[in-house]
């Protein structure tokens, strides 16, 4: 697969994603383990590699110049 996840997009999903899995860390509610959801923009913004842009045909790169 392509990389389809631009730099600023990227920076977001990587802030996003440890935000999201500091949650267990800080709070004292029940469903604080729903931070564990962050793994997964963590790691779409690690590899450069979104799954669900894959599938609908979206890319936030920028465009390549022809060598």
């Amino acid at each position: 697969m392509k990389m389809n996840v631009g730099t600023v997009d990227r920076i977001a999903r990587i802030a996003i994603g440890l935000t999201l899995l500091s949650l267990p860390f800080w709070l004292d509610a029940p469903w604080r383990w729903a931070g564990l959801i962050g793994v997964m923009p963590f790691m779409t913004g690690l590899s450069g590699r979104c799954p669900a842009y894959h599938l609908l045909g979206r890319s936030t790169c920028a465009a390549r110049k022809p060598e």
